[in-house]
């Protein structure tokens, strides 16, 4: 976010606001009573320390800024009311620089609309007191000026800083864009690697007898087939013991089925270990013909769900069942912490 700091411009605009000050007091002696005039010194005392307050939010408070502007208000009445506006009163007429000074703080402070209200008392009153030239004499086209350079500055800076943020979003986004883009040609290179070594030695046999294989090797070559497949689909399922795992149950003669959803690539390092191995020891454990072992959604405290079913007892069929339905051998939830799996059902 693009900023001023916030210290130079409070030193600044208290600066311009205590010469305001000085003038007013410096000229006391000039109007029929000075009483109304320091009353305005007074009060213009408290809205300038009130606008300035260095712990005060950026944007002006909505009261503070109608305080703002009935000080705007009073400080030509009370100061004009002692003065004969048909001459030159020189500095005795401070409070047309102090007003666009407030009106300034008002508007730099993101009340724009208001600090216009308050340049518009200071034009009407001045025109109706000393006449429309004295605007330009008095010095309140001036301050109608800073009023107007304040609100286009703001505005300015507010959109710079809008697009600052924007710039800065687009940025991240496309870090993480090209970190995304990165890791998933890590893990491209990752199971390429692991497919080559699965199946560079069953393709060199291929190739070296010419593509007539045995019984024997046309198996083998199905195992291995349906090894790059869990490298594909199992993803980040797979570790050697789960390799070595399914591979077992496959040569026993159960259908494996590897699925992973992406719920658990934030689980890492020991824990993920911790999740496979878990996994291995379920598929090494069970006789069930058919394994499916499966990511849960996400925001479950469930890591990976096993599934083992077996093959009916055939002997149903003659009791008159004609399709038998496969029965659930194994049943595990393992959860994302597996230290607090309490056992398979």
């Amino acid at each position: 976010m693009i900023t001023v700091p916030r210290g130079l411009v409070l030193s600044l605009a208290a600066m311009f606001s205590t010469y305001h000050v000085v003038l007013g007091f410096y000229s006391l002696g000039q109007p029929r009573s000075p009483v109304p005039a320091a009353l305005a010194l007074l009060v213009y005392c408290v809205a300038t320390v009130l606008s300035l307050w260095p712990t005060s939010p950026i944007r002006m408070p909505l009261w503070l800024a109608y305080f703002n502007i009935a000080v705007c208000a009073m400080l030509p009445l009370l100061v004009g009311s002692q003065l004969d506006g048909s001459v030159d009163n020189g500095y005795a007429t401070w409070y047309v620089a102090a007003v666009g000074t407030l009106m300034t703080i008002t508007a730099t402070r993101r009340r724009p609309w208001l600090a216009w209200v308050g340049a518009a008392t200071l034009v009407v009153h001045t025109v109706f007191w000393a006449g429309p030239a004295a605007l330009g004499s008095m010095g309140v086209i001036g301050s109608v000026v800073w009023v107007a350079v304040a609100v286009i500055l703001a505005r300015a800076l507010a959109k710079a800083g809008r697009d600052a943020r924007q710039y800065a979003l687009a940025e991240q986004e496309a870090t993480e864009w090209q970190a995304a883009q990165e890791a998933h040609l890590y893990e491209r290179q990752v199971r390429l690697a692991q497919t080559i070594r699965l199946a560079a030695p069953m393709l060199r046999s291929i190739i070296d007898q010419g593509g007539e294989l045995t019984a024997e090797q046309r198996q083998e070559s199905r195992y291995l087939e349906a090894a790059v497949r869990d490298e594909i689909r199992g993803r980040k399922l797979l570790n050697d013991a789960v390799r070595d795992a399914v591979m077992a149950a496959r040569r026993r003669g159960a259908i494996v089925t590897l699925l992973d959803e992406g719920s658990i690539d934030d689980i890492r390092g020991s824990e993920l270990e911790a999740v496979l191995n878990t996994l291995a020891d379920a598929i090494d454990s069970t006789t069930a013909d058919t394994i499916i072992a499966r990511t849960a959604g996400d925001g479950s405290a469930t890591a990976v769900t096993v599934v083992g079913l077996s093959s009916a007892d055939a002997r149903l069929s003659a009791l008159g069942q004609e399709s038998p339905e496969p029965e659930v051998h194994l049943w595990l939830e393992i959860p994302r912490n597996p230290v607090l799996m309490s056992g398979q059902g």
